[in-house]
């Protein structure tokens, strides 16, 4: 008898201990993690299982570093952070991705710890949306009834502040309302000087920041040195250091420490607090644009010290939206699907900036991650909609306002729709294709339809096209294009295009039925009757069409004069989401049957040409039938590839459907789609939409970009000479009085012919140029001047001996950037150029321009 519960016990330890290990092995595994997902800059993932295994990265993969540690009793524990190996890693028990917060529990030393990332993404309210703020807390509890002694360590690297590890960035402490916040920053503060892709913000200023009553300690110092220090002697190590300014940002760390105290069976928490004040965050047609949450005149200090009063309630707020949204996605669409939106919630954010217009009101600009560095695009803010239409009216209009402002301005000049707004963070004008110069490279019926449609979605929203009037001349042409180019396209790009271009395409094709839908709809709200049923009359007409021209028999084809051919339908979705009753219910499910036995075990290719997909486009094929069953059939795989897939980054939209493998892209925004299925229920886009806080309105119209009046010529222009040499110069090179006459002369500007557009006057196909302009100018000077420059790839610019700018990405045509006049002088002007190449194309050119008023 002393034995008889000793023996059930023992089976009920040895099911505990297997189902805990089922429950970690079945658990969801993200391809990476996000710790820091604000904005494009500031966005810092964890691509490993364990978040102490490696470096944090930048979502670009770039090392992104932070750390922190656990000292219990004595004994230091890394958390996170890949270094130093002499701390012992406490073991991770789970991660679990929230839509705002990220938490991963450890347990070892007779306690178990809690480490929660939030970013208070609430989309309730732009202001806190906007905030570029993120809590790393700490929870620790005693395993045990021993009561334990703890301190909580965290720093992140100055490379945070930095495009590259041996840019130079100073550090300062800051005193606050309610903190002493760390500072850092680069030393030369080229405040929006690059855009591009593959880049990291070089301007503005990180903070490390925990609240005073912790009572922590704080230093700037080197990582390992650092932590090995906290590892011996706890908070005391991190007293009295103190590195000499400036420093290369890869060499230096900003690390607060605090206790927190006897740790018994009650959890005890504390917090830092991480922040990055960018000063000015995109420039919209020439005209810097404050970040949205600076809309009041706040300063870095009101943005840390209101962060910190607002810890406790945030929190609050941050678990209750995420215990709601994961419920409303499970049950809309089942625990997988519910996993795929918490991790595609804050990378969509995390892809865009939101500013303050003149008058106060947001502006939403997406960037085109890992694809082109696009910023506003048509083509990628129209999957992205979903998550933007789901959260309110005040979202959605603030990524269109800037983009329709642009297609009504006397700038573009095309009957269709444009494509982009330029490249991130400069939204000053199309750079994709043909730009405003020539209808060549366009994705005319590609961007009617996205625009149409959005617009259709936004009045269901509201119940009424009340904005929409505001852009009502852009709508009715752009539904005119459709009527008479939409319904068989030519030969254009679109978005279905990875595999090649082709005309006739059948998919793109029901985008224009749908957009043409979208405005008759539209046309009823305002009331047009006979607008309404004319081009009611005319959709309905094309989908009669497309039935007969694209079926091919259990399915409907990829083109409409390719047999055996197939495709997603994922653009017929808006025909059941604003019940526009164009196709008829054979054709969703025919092709729902079709993708069905056609998919593979990753997901539903894209279309017959490859096995690679679209992880959006899936998300959207599997409602097009409104059956949880076809739902779940599809959307498993795509959960089974983000679990399965061996790269290591923030979740890609591009990916081979038998591999698991990722084809291109990482971190676009374009994984807002995901969120489609919950506007399929009425009642919870309702719920969600008109919480709408922010109720923004009445914004201000385009900025107008200064006039510029040629002073010096660029090659386009007029015959421009340089000096130039692919042989590294001495220092002073850049100097005035330098000596430049062994240095080859050469026509401007120069690069390479395959460089699209550039007026290539000197081949130049090296990694490396440097070179010298003599311009002369005469009085008077005027009083605003600017630097025009078309670069590819990074130009590092002098004046007269003193440093212009260091203009970083490349651009794809000339650029003004203005720079403070008094840098010029009568006479003589020298300017000095070095560029560095990497990959495509390569072209350099200067000139100055005068600045003008405006009429």
């Amino acid at each position: 008898m002393k034995h008889s519960k000793s023996i059930p016990l023992l089976f009920v330890a040895i099911a505990c201990v297997w189902s805990n290990l089922c429950s970690a092995a079945d658990a969801f595994r993200p391809p990476a993690v996000p710790l820091v997902a604000c904005d494009p800059y500031f966005s810092v993932w964890s691509q490993t299982d364990q978040l102490w295994a490696s470096r944090t990265t930048h979502w670009t993969g770039k090392q992104h570093r932070m750390a922190a540690l656990v000292r219990v009793d004595g004994q230091a524990y890394r958390l996170m952070g890949g270094s130093p190996q002499t701390l012992a890693a406490m073991k991770q028990v789970s991660v679990k991705v929230l839509p705002t917060r990220t938490v991963y529990e450890f347990a070892g030393a007779d306690v178990k710890v809690t480490l929660t990332f939030t970013t208070p993404a609430l989309p309730d309210d732009v202001a806190i949306l906007s905030r570029p703020t993120t809590y790393v807390n700490c929870s620790v509890v005693s395993a045990s009834d021993r009561v334990h002694q703890v301190e909580f360590y965290f720093d992140a690297g100055g490379e945070l502040a930095t495009n590259v590890l041996d840019q130079q960035v100073v550090g300062s402490t800051v005193a606050m309302a309610n903190a002493n916040s760390l500072k850092i920053g680069t030393e030369s503060q080229e405040v929006l000087g690059k855009s591009g892709d593959d880049l990291r913000i070089d301007w503005g200023y990180l903070y490390v920041a925990a609240p005073d009553a912790f009572f922590p300690t704080r230093a700037f110092g080197n990582a390992d040195q650092l932590r090995d220090s906290f590892g011996e002697q706890g908070l005391a190590a991190l007293a009295g250091q103190a590195p000499t300014f400036p420093v290369n940002a890869g060499d230096v760390v900003a690390a607060v420490a605090m206790s927190v105290g006897s740790v018994g069976k009650e959890p005890t928490s504390r917090y830092a607090l991480i922040a990055y004040d960018d000063l000015y965050s995109i420039e919209y047609m020439k005209q810097p644009l404050r970040p949205y949450w600076r809309k009041d005149g706040w300063e870095a200090a009101e943005l840390i010290t209101a962060a910190i009063e607002e810890h406790d309630v945030l929190e609050k707020r941050c678990q209750e939206f995420d215990n709601e949204l994961m419920a409303d996605l499970e049950h809309s669409g089942g625990t997988e699907y519910a996993e795929i939106g918490a991790l595609a919630y804050r990378q969509c954010f995390a892809a865009g900036k939101f500013v303050a217009d003149a008058k106060g009101q947001p502006l939403q600009f997406c960037k085109e991650n890992h694809s082109n560095g696009c910023i506003a695009t048509s083509d990628v803010f129209y999957p992205m909609a979903p998550q933007f239409l789901l959260f309110g009216p005040t979202l959605t209009k603030s990524m269109l306002v800037p983009f329709m402002d642009y297609a009504a301005s006397e700038r573009w000049r095309f009957p269709f729709a444009p494509h982009d707004l330029g490249t991130y963070p400069m939204a000053n004008g199309q750079r994709y294709g043909g730009g405003e110069r020539s209808e060549e490279n366009q994705m005319p019926v590609e961007e009617c339809g996205n625009l149409l449609a959005l617009f259709g979605a936004l009045a269901k929203m509201e119940g009424n096209a009340d904005f929409a009037a505001i852009y009502w001349e852009q709508l009715s042409q752009w539904a005119d294009y459709l009527q008479d180019k939409g319904f068989d396209p030519d030969n254009q790009l679109c978005t279905d295009d990875f595999a090649g271009h082709m005309a006739h395409n059948v998919n793109l094709s029901a985008k224009a039925i749908c957009g043409l839908g979208s405005y008759a709809m539209m046309c009823d709200m305002r009331g047009m009757t006979d607008e309404a049923n004319r081009y009611r009359k005319i959709a309905k007409q094309y989908a009669n069409q497309w039935v007969q021209a694209a079926r091919d028999g259990d399915h409907f084809r990829l083109a409409f004069d390719r047999e055996g051919t197939w495709s997603q339908k994922y653009n017929l979705v808006w025909d059941r989401l604003l019940d526009l009753g164009l196709f008829p219910e054979e054709v969703y499910q025919q092709e729902m049957r079709f993708y069905r036995k056609t998919q593979n075990r990753y997901g539903l290719p894209l279309d017959n040409r490859s096995d690679y997909t679209k992880l959006d486009w899936i998300l959207w094929t599997a409602t097009l039938t409104e059956n949880r069953d076809d739902f779940d059939a599809l959307v498993g795989p795509v959960h089974d590839f983000l679990h399965a897939t061996p790269d290591r980054s923030p979740m890609t939209d591009w990916y081979f459907t038998s591999t698991a493998k990722k084809r291109g892209f990482t971190a676009r925004p374009v994984v807002g789609g995901v969120f489609l299925k919950l506007l399929y229920d009425s009642p919870v886009w309702q719920k969600y939409a008109s919480r709408d806080v922010t109720k923004s309105s009445d914004w201000a119209p385009m900025p107008v970009p200064p006039k510029t009046k040629s002073l010096v010529g660029t090659s386009d222009q007029s015959e421009t000479n340089y000096r130039f040499t692919t042989t590294k110069p001495s220092e002073n090179w850049f100097a005035t009085d330098f000596d430049d006459a062994q240095w080859r002369t050469g026509k401007g500007g120069l690069g390479t012919r395959e460089t699209p557009g550039a007026p290539v006057g000197t081949t130049w196909n090296t990694n490396d140029i440097w070179l010298r302009r003599t311009m002369k100018l005469t009085s008077p000077l005027p009083p605003r001047v600017a630097l025009r420059i078309w670069h590819d790839e990074e130009a590092s610019v002098y004046l007269n001996g003193k440093l212009l700018g260091h203009y970083g990405g490349f651009t794809t045509e000339y650029e003004t950037v203005e720079f403070p006049s008094g840098a010029l002088r009568e006479g003589e002007n020298v300017i000095a150029i070095h560029v560095h190449q990497s990959t495509g194309g390569q072209f350099i050119d200067v000139g100055l321009d005068a600045i003008v008023p405006q009429d």
